[in-house]
């Protein structure tokens, strides 16, 4: 698969060396910028062409998808572009920044026929889909709470170092859009469709931004189950993210990419000599996988999905849940009250 990628800023260099990684199933073959100079310095560690326009690089018969990697609020436009140009397309996270333009991006795919995966990389890491499978084949029992945290730093420098970080138009938020949506995911991968939030947030360490830095929110599930979420970018020095899921049959927690704790009542076996109530964590069953290479295998599954013609394990509906759920996180912070999904 031929790609285009569009945007060559950092996020735009982390995909550029994914994609050249994949030798014998994609090719970067044209890099697009607004900034003619950057586009043709990042081509120029690829070997590709560069170029300023992304219809251009639509119209070129040898490009077969389109890799978004532009200022969150300017994601809709470019995949439309690309969809609408026959093109797939991977978007890197978030979707977009309201529920319109995500929308846009879901019908462009409809009308195309063809796909659009966005970038949750951690669920391709093996604690997680390990813990998935547990929740799903039912060895968690019922799931009755989850946590998700992301605790992280960021300096000042970070939000100052682009015009847009930390802008409603450009970033659309702030600790919670831009880092915790990744946590967010795996949470509602794991329990299922929210129905309510309850939410506040703050800017407590950061100046001459629009969005929050801190945020914490609770969220109910059809289920019944309540999970919370915790983001910030104003926890020094920074901490992996946590997740963990609780049922009535058992309890998982992923801490980084390792599976650091899981206990299930349905293992249990009443003549094997061990307690089972006094659980004994253990690390990394199924193995680890780092951001990188959870980030390869997304895209594998995004190259298979369109020659399979299947939907991608992260497309436009688990994308846009993720986003409504963090829109609904702001409209409650904002409000004071509670907010229905």
């Amino acid at each position: 698969m031929r790609f285009a990628l569009v945007g060559a800023g950092v996020i735009g260099q982390v995909h550029a060396r994914l994609i050249a990684g994949l030798a014998g199933h994609a090719e970067l073959g044209v890099v697009v910028d607004t900034d003619a100079g950057r586009a043709r310095t990042l081509a120029g560690e690829y070997g590709c062409d560069a170029l300023d326009d992304l219809g251009a690089a639509c119209a070129r018969a040898d490009v077969d998808a389109v890799a978004v990697c532009l200022p969150s609020g300017l994601h809709a436009d470019a995949a439309v572009l690309a969809l609408r140009a026959g093109k797939h397309v991977v978007v890197e996270k978030p979707l977009d920044v309201s529920l319109a333009a995500a929308d846009r991006i879901a019908a462009a795919e409809r009308e195309s026929g063809r796909t659009v995966a966005v970038i949750s990389q951690r669920r391709f890491q093996p604690a997680a889909a390990f813990v998935h499978r547990a929740v799903t084949d039912g060895r968690l029992g019922r799931i009755t709470s989850g946590v998700a945290e992301s605790t992280f730093w960021r300096g000042q420098d970070y939000y100052d170092s682009g015009g847009w970080r930390g802008t409603l138009a450009g970033d659309g938020g702030g600790a919670l859009m831009n880092q915790g949506i990744h946590a967010l995911d795996l949470l509602l991968w794991m329990m299922g469709e929210p129905v309510e939030v309850q939410a506040y947030a703050g800017r407590l360490a950061h100046e001459r931004i629009d969005v929050e830095d801190t945020v914490a929110a609770t969220i109910r599930f059809a289920s019944g189950a309540i999970g919370t979420v915790t983001a910030t970018t104003a926890a020094y020095p920074g901490l992996p993210v946590r997740l963990a899921v609780h049922g009535d049959g058992g309890s998982a927690v992923i801490e980084r990419e390792d599976l650091a704790y899981f206990h299930s009542a349905a293992d249990a076996r009443p003549d094997d000599g061990f307690d089972h109530n006094q659980a004994v964590p253990f690390g990394s069953e199924g193995g680890q996988a780092s951001i990188d290479e959870a980030h390869r295998d997304q895209y594998l599954d995004f190259i298979a999905a369109v020659r399979e013609g299947r939907p991608p394990l992260v497309g436009t509906p688990q994308a846009r849940r993720a986003l409504q759920v963090v829109l609904a996180v702001y409209e409650s912070a904002r409000t004071g009250g509670p907010v229905a999904l």
